[in-house]
């Protein structure tokens, strides 16, 4: 595209510094916000939550340790003999609801027992913690059941 000047002669030159300069603030754009797209840790872990209805003590509420022992309520059990726990429990509660508390590391198929038992023993309603259970909570179980043991 020739474009002529006042004197006469023909333009034909195109200034790209403009669009260099353009091309370069997107650059340090990118630069500065494409690490914050990479994610450091890859490993998933359970979300924390700020906010919702907090767990009635009422409840049947099954803990399962990251070494896979389970709890009915705070009392030790075999996971064989969990069906056989949720239904002799089920006489004394208010509604019939399990709570599912488990460490982080247990996998989806422990989790899955529960809800078989739990299904098993007709228990109208599951919930599964939304926080996994503590490090606290599990020396906490186990020095119970010494102590109860004792």
């Amino acid at each position: 595209m020739a474009m002529s000047s006042k004197k006469g002669k023909m333009f034909t030159e195109i200034n790209i510094t403009p669009l260099t300069d353009i091309f370069l603030v997107l650059l340090i754009i990118m630069m500065v916000v494409a690490p914050t797209f990479q994610s450091m840790d890859n490993a998933i872990s359970v979300p924390e939550i700020n906010s919702g209805i907090a767990i009635e003590q009422k409840n049947a509420t099954v803990s399962i340790t990251k070494e896979g022992l389970m709890y009915v309520n705070g009392k030790e059990i075999n996971p064989d003999t969990l069906t056989d726990e949720l239904v002799a429990l089920k006489a004394s509660l208010e509604k019939p609801e399990v709570v599912v508390k488990a460490d982080e590391k247990v996998k989806s198929s422990e989790i899955m027992k529960v809800m078989n038992a739990a299904q098993d023993a007709e228990y109208k309603k599951l919930i599964v913690a939304g926080e996994p259970l503590s490090k606290k909570e599990q020396k906490d179980l186990q020095q119970q059941n010494e102590n109860q043991g004792a």
